[in-house]
Formats: C-alpha cells, sequence, structure tokens
C-alpha cells in the first residue's frame, strides 16, 4: 500500500525530511484555504461594523431589520416597525448593511414616449 518511492526514501535516510516536507505542505495548504479567508472575511465585516451611519438599514444576526437612530462607541439604537419600536444593540450584532444611508430608492420613473417626426 505504501508507494515505492516512499519505501526507498525511507531506506536511504530522507523518510525524516519527507515527513517534515509533507507536514510543512499540509500547514501551509491549511493556511491558505482555511485562516487566510477567515481573516479577510473579519476584517471586512469589522470594517463595515466602523462604517455604520445613522439612517443605515441593517439587519443583526438575530434577523433583526431595523433603521439606525443614534450611534455610540460600542452601541446603537435602531427603530424598527411603524411603531417605532427602539431597540439598543451592540455593534457586533449586525450581520449586513442592507441599504446605506447615502442611497437613496427611488421610484422608477414612467418613460414619457416623444411624438415622432415623419
Amino acid at each position: 500500500m505504501i508507494p515505492n518511492t516512499i519505501l526507498a526514501a525511507a531506506n536511504n535516510g530522507g523518510g525524516i525530511w519527507m515527513t517534515v516536507a509533507m507536514i510543512a505542505v499540509i500547514v501551509i495548504v491549511f493556511y491558505f484555504f482555511g485562516m487566510r479567508p477567515q481573516k479577510k472575511q473579519e476584517q471586512a465585516a469589522q470594517q463595515m461594523r466602523n462604517n455604520l451611519a445613522v439612517g443605515d438599514e441593517i439587519t443583526t444576526i438575530g434577523g433583526i431589520i431595523g433603521k439606525i437612530v443614534s450611534i455610540k462607541e460600542e452601541t446603537m439604537v435602531i427603530e424598527t416597525t411603524r411603531d417605532h419600536t427602539r431597540i439598543r444593540l451592540l455593534k457586533s450584532a449586525v450581520r449586513s448593511v442592507d441599504v446605506p444611508a447615502n442611497v437613496k430608492i427611488e421610484a422608477p420613473a414612467e418613460e414619457k414616449e416623444e411624438p415622432k417626426e415623419q
């Protein structure tokens, strides 16, 4: 079951170096496919939380959707529902910003047809 090259390396004294090289390769692969993407994702989430602004529409990790009313150092107050229910949350509870405050949603304008010249 063991490939002949590994057996030959073990007989020649190269088995230890081969094992160390394989462990190094596994650690490098684990870093590039496991840890590095997670760090990038955490940095993006932290940047998003640092850039929160009053008026942003957000979704929390618990699924609550609301509009930010005020922001302090580590907390914020969001307003939900038509009854203007206010909830105080930690910034770390924000999953995503759905509609940034600086983006206005406009209703699609109706197209006006111009008379064609014949």
